[in-house]
């Protein structure tokens, strides 16, 4: 039980802090830097898919936790699991319009966003295991 709690939070705190860190911390300052938009953009276009799929692998790893510790019912019935279940949809979703639609850039920007509010609310809920 212990193992699954502390790898649970790592993983949590490494994805949604990443998804977080990247977009609302290093790309401001990259920009307040005086760096050319050509160049943020760049960084952003190689990092953000880096982060989401890290995302999706950690998401993974908590929904194995949660099933462990829950069982398998709590995918779909607690409000951890359809979190979780959210964020995966949201980042197969994120590199099908990456792939099919290159342009699409609003769309993407959305989707990490989701990802970002949807790991936010996933800190706030209570570890597996855990009553509320």
């Amino acid at each position: 039980m212990r193992a699954g709690a502390i790898s649970w939070q790592l993983a949590q705190t490494f994805w949604v802090g990443g998804l977080w860190l990247l977009h609302f911390v290093m790309l401001p300052v990259l920009e307040k830097m005086g760096l050319a938009p050509l160049l943020i953009e760049e960084v952003k276009a190689a990092l953000s898919p880096l982060l989401v799929g890290f995302a999706a692998f950690c998401v993974l790893l908590q929904g194995m936790v949660l099933v462990q510790v829950e069982g398998l019912r709590s995918l779909w019935s607690d409000l951890r699991g359809q979190l979780l279940l959210m964020v995966l949809v949201m980042a197969l979703a994120f590199f099908a319009v990456r792939h099919w639609l290159p342009g699409a850039e609003r769309w993407l920007l959305f989707n990490y966003l989701v990802l970002a509010l949807c790991g936010l609310v996933l800190v706030m809920q209570p570890l597996p295991g855990q009553r509320r």
